[in-house]
């Protein structure tokens, strides 16, 4: 008990947001301490780490033959253990700084629908990068936490979390999921469909970077009464040349439907899955929406639109999950037996 005791005085605990595009971190007592891009820049032979975050995500496909910039996780899950282990360990330095005197605790946010192949992956990683202990909460759960939804209350809740990589849609009443359904769909499938529409109906080629900026820019989900234009740079797909290109709104939201059809169809889905009382439930407090591809302008009216249940917008929607990770810490250091504790995965 006494070493219990000494750890808890010494520990820097942390609630982790690891996500495909972006990493946040929560410490417990401060807050929102760190929100960078999920990006590692290498040197190819060596795997020297030459940034991390938002400098190596100025490198994405910019880098000269002897340096890679990537991203380590892919759909809400580790495509590279080596380079997200050394994101983490740098993320970690970085909020912790020379005050590592005992390990940190960490609570990481993780999507649904990984095996548990995929979940000892995120463990051994925070692990490797230097955690005392790790504990895995769903991400809608963290979502539901960092959003202030009362989980504890026998009433039923929707959360819909659209992340980089993947969409979570639950129903959580007395602080357990009732109904949870996850696809590998979100931020990354928009900035695809941006790029597949451009190639296929303009012949133009586009990057990543290109596609996100076109997004966050005019992307849109409903129909608004101004038509928003941007210009883009890209590759002639037929002469190999640079060439510009105009784009509005009605267009952008157009080359969207797709993916943001497979959201509203998953959250209907989701809908059809809950008891009477529930969807009752829900039907008078609405469906709570986090996770950065819920900021997709007119997405929230489109998904009331479409299911007849009200959309509410959470207010810090990317924060959500890192929120939620640190409340669930810190309800485990007040209580030995947390008030979430039957959350934790």
């Amino acid at each position: 008990m006494a070493w219990d005791r000494m750890f808890e005085a010494f520990s820097t605990d942390l609630g982790i947001d690891l996500g495909t595009c972006s990493t946040l971190v929560h410490v417990r007592g401060k807050g929102i301490v760190l929100c960078e891009p999920s990006v590692v820049a290498m040197e190819r032979g060596t795997k020297k780490v030459v940034a991390v975050g938002t400098e190596a995500k100025k490198m994405l496909w910019k880098t000269p033959g002897d340096i890679i910039a990537l991203r380590p996780m892919r759909d809400g899950v580790i495509a590279d253990f080596e380079a997200t282990e050394k994101m983490l360990r740098y993320f970690i330095e970085k909020v912790i700084a020379r005050r590592w005197f005992v390990k940190p605790r960490m609570v990481i946010g993780v999507p649904t629908c990984i095996t548990e192949v995929e979940k000892r992956a995120v463990r051994d990683s925070a692990e490797q990068a230097g955690a005392r202990d790790v504990y895995l909460i769903q991400e809608s759960m963290a979502a539901a936490i960092g959003a202030n939804i009362p989980i504890l209350e026998p009433a039923g809740h929707m959360i819909c979390d659209i992340g980089g990589g993947t969409t979570e849609i639950s129903v959580i009443s007395l602080g357990g999921m009732v109904v949870t359904n996850a696809i590998r769909v979100g931020g990354d499938e928009f900035d695809e469909a941006i790029i597949k529409h451009v190639r296929n109906v303009h012949n133009l080629i586009i990057g990543e970077a290109t596609a996100e900026n076109v997004k966050i820019t005019i992307g849109n989900a409903s129909p608004d009464k101004k038509i928003e234009k941007i210009e883009i740079k890209g590759t002639d797909a037929i002469t190999g040349l640079p060439r510009k290109l105009e784009m509005d709104s009605v267009e952008v939201r157009e080359a969207l439907q797709e993916p943001t059809n497979t959201v509203i169809e998953e959250i209907k889905k989701t809908l059809g899955q809950t008891p009477p009382e529930l969807a009752a439930d829900i039907v008078e407090r609405g469906i709570v929406m986090t996770g950065g591809g819920s900021l997709l302008k007119g997405f929230p009216k489109l998904i009331s639109k479409e299911t007849g249940v009200p959309v509410i917008l959470a207010e810090s929607p990317l924060l959500c999950v890192a929120l939620g990770a640190g409340k669930f810490l810190e309800s485990m250091v007040k209580e030995k037996n947390s008030k979430y504790f039957n959350v934790k995965n």
